[in-house]
């Protein structure tokens, strides 16, 4: 280090030789260096020592340097400024205690807000660009002081709008910190986050698929916050669509948002199926199946799934409107259709484990009465197919448990050996199932 403090004196000394013999008295040209030749001589001297300085990382000599700059003619160059950010990044990562380090971030906002000052209104790196940087710097330093850090990120987004020239990735940052200090800080209150969302959302409208992760950011953080109830949802959007009621993108919008709160509203449904007049989709009509289903209104449900059903020509979209289709069916013991719904689902996909969970079902609901064991014949495969149910549901827990429960029912219908004996069956044999839901089934035999 005793060398390089030489080197940085020798050159301390010839540059103060050469700007003694230099002309500083244009005010034109030098002007902003200081008031007379003798202080921007000193100042341009100490500009360029600052640079020396800190790729020396000699930070004692830099901080000398900069202080000098900063207090005698901050508005003489940008560089100034972003030269004092990475010198007190660089004393930042050398504190030695919590508190010193605290004055030296202080010291870079400081550093920041003051360049904005004097150069927010540079043409290229003005407002917007310093207070994006100031931005980036407090979400590596300031995740602590919740209020600040959310202040700092507002700035730069608003900034930013005001620009035109938006960063995405700041603006989705600085709403999913807002987002979070909804659940614990009463400064944020659900009115300032539906502002928010309100403000920033069209600024998502058209992303390139770069961007997407900052959409998805921004509208999952809005979707999973405290602030996103049904009921706060409905009050933005009944506004919005009594304005504009057939805007398809407000109206995705409105949806999406209401399905993920789980919203049961008459709102919520006469909105979802305006959307869904407008755009017939699989996914829309799920999510009304779903809801009507929820309400206890089946035939509404049907009548989405199906005519979802009848235009969907993906698979993958397909296999969920089997299973709703499938599962209501069950519930208004239409066994037939919902056998239908089943196979096509386990034509589609074998290892979705719905299909033989409603196959199950159907087959154990129309006994087979000419199979000489008093139709108990049926449970055997009824049996069969729910156990490959128990076995690909695992990622279902609670629809696996239903299945085991059914299980044990079947298998307590099962025929008692002196039956199966007089009818010449006996245990481990397979058998075909000859009548109701379950006719062709192989199966085995097996007593009570």
């Amino acid at each position: 280090m005793k060398s390089v403090k030489l080197i940085l004196a020798a050159a301390a000394m010839f540059v103060a030789s050469a700007a003694t013999a230099q002309d500083f008295s244009d005010d034109a040209l030098y002007g902003k260096w200081g008031a007379t030749a003798e202080e921007r001589a000193s100042n341009i001297g100490a500009s360029n020592f600052l640079k020396d300085a800190i790729e020396a990382k000699d930070f004692k000599s830099a901080t000398e340097y900069f202080q000098q700059l900063f207090n005698n003619c901050p508005a003489a160059s940008q560089q100034t400024f972003a030269r004092g950010v990475t010198l007190y990044k660089n004393k930042a990562a050398r504190a030695r205690s919590i508190d010193e380090k605290k004055m030296y971030i202080d010291s870079i906002l400081l550093i920041y807000d003051t360049r904005v000052e004097y150069f927010g209104d540079h043409a290229k790196n003005g407002k917007d660009y310093i207070l994006d940087m100031k931005a980036r710097d407090m979400l590596k330093y300031c995740t602590t002081n919740r209020p600040l850090l959310r202040e700092g990120l507002k700035e730069a987004v608003d900034a930013a709008i005001e620009s035109g020239k938006i960063h995405l990735d700041i603006v989705s940052s600085y709403f999913k910190n807002l987002c979070e200090d909804f659940e614990y800080d009463d400064d944020v209150t659900s009115d300032i986050v539906l502002a928010e969302y309100d403000r920033l959302s069209p600024l998502f409208a058209d992303v390139s698929a770069e961007d997407e992760q900052y959409r998805d950011l921004f509208e999952t953080s809005f979707g999973t916050s405290g602030a996103a109830s049904c009921e706060n949802l409905e009050a933005l959007y009944s506004e919005k669509l009594a304005a504009d009621p057939d805007n398809e993108e407000l109206l995705a919008q409105a949806v999406a948002l209401m399905s993920r709160a789980q919203c049961t509203s008459d709102f919520f449904f006469t909105t979802t199926e305006k959307y869904y007049t407008l755009k017939p989709s699989s996914e829309t009509a799920l999510f009304l199946a779903q809801g009507f289903q929820g309400r206890g209104e089946s035939a509404k449900a049907l009548k989405y799934l199906r005519e979802a059903l009848a235009v969907e020509t993906d698979p993958a979209k397909k296999e969920p409107l089997y299973v709703q289709i499938g599962l209501n069916e069950i519930g208004n013991r239409n066994y037939a259709s919902a056998a239908e719904a089943a196979r096509e689902l386990r034509a589609i996909n074998p290892e979705n484990g719905y299909s033989y969970f409603i196959l199950g079902q159907c087959y154990a609901a129309a006994p087979c009465t000419d199979d000489k064991i008093g139709g108990a014949s049926v449970y055997w495969a009824a049996y069969d197919a729910m156990a490959q149910a128990v076995n690909l549901l695992k990622d279902q827990p609670e629809v696996q448990k239903v299945a085991q429960q059914l299980m044990g029912g079947y298998r307590a219908a099962f025929p008692a050996q002196e039956t199966c004996f007089f009818a010449e069956l006996q245990a481990g044999q397979r058998y075909t199932v000859k009548c109701g839901f379950a006719s062709g089934q192989t199966t085995t035999v097996r007593y009570r």
